[in-house]
């Protein structure tokens, strides 16, 4: 598989709070990879170190094989990195429609903003059914969904995903999970995913990643992990 980012003894976090040790990872195009751990253990602040939003102490970031190290987060976006964020990031009182636009801020071409969206509607059609709806009166499920596809807009080779199960009851995580398999499956979107619901996201996932204290503790394929008896009784996996 070709290489999309590789991630070489990467320590960093917020100004002098260091979070990540010596992190070392990599995703190949067309996988999903997903990344646990408990809370604080510095998940969310790899992803962001992904983008460029903190602090870095050392190591490399490579992305399609060019270093984007120190790159800007717009050159990284521009590049085909995009960040789905906790907690979804939407502007409530926007419409829907006016959500995902600005997803495609980088993107000029008028025509490929338009296919863009259409097939973002192909692929969440109760969204094309509230293009017109303030996303501040959308539901749970349905803010996740517009987030997603915001992250869908700017085109990416890469998404990054984080706990887009946060909040939401067990039917819609599922109907998500599914939803994201077959946007790799169907689409090809590669993607880096944080998530809570481990059995869920190893199920869909082809690789994965286990953070302890800023440090991967454990990495192999999903399988090997979801049979993997230290994992099983940390996240009550059956």
């Amino acid at each position: 598989m070709d290489r999309m980012l590789e991630l070489r003894n990467v320590n960093a976090g917020y100004g002098e709070f260091k979070v990540l040790n010596n992190i070392s990872l990599h995703v190949d195009k067309g996988e999903i990879v997903g990344v646990v751990g408990p809370n604080g253990a510095g998940k969310t602040t790899l992803l962001k170190t992904i983008m460029g939003y903190t602090t870095l102490y050392g190591g490399s970031i490579f992305f399609k094989g060019v270093d984007i190290t120190w790159r800007k987060v717009y050159e990284r976006v521009g590049l085909g990195l995009t960040m789905v964020p906790e907690g979804r990031g939407l502007f409530p009182n926007l419409t829907v429609e006016e959500n995902l636009l600005a997803g495609a801020y980088l993107e000029r071409n008028y025509s490929k903003i338009r296919d863009r969206l259409e097939f973002v509607y192909s692929v969440f059609p109760r969204l094309k059914e509230r293009r017109s709806q303030l996303a501040g009166s959308l539901s749970g499920g349905e803010a996740q969904m517009l987030a997603l596809a915001r992250g869908l807009m700017s085109s990416p080779e890469l998404l990054l995903i984080d706990e887009m199960s946060l909040g939401l009851a067990p039917k819609i995580v599922l109907s998500l999970f599914d939803l994201v398999g077959k946007l790799n499956r169907e689409h090809g979107i590669t993607m880096l995913i944080v998530e809570q619901h481990v059995k869920n996201l190893l199920e869909i996932s082809n690789r994965g990643y286990v953070i302890e204290n800023g440090r991967i503790v454990l990495e192999g394929d999903s399988r090997s992990l979801l049979a993997n008896e230290m994992l099983k009784k940390a996240y009550l996996i059956y």
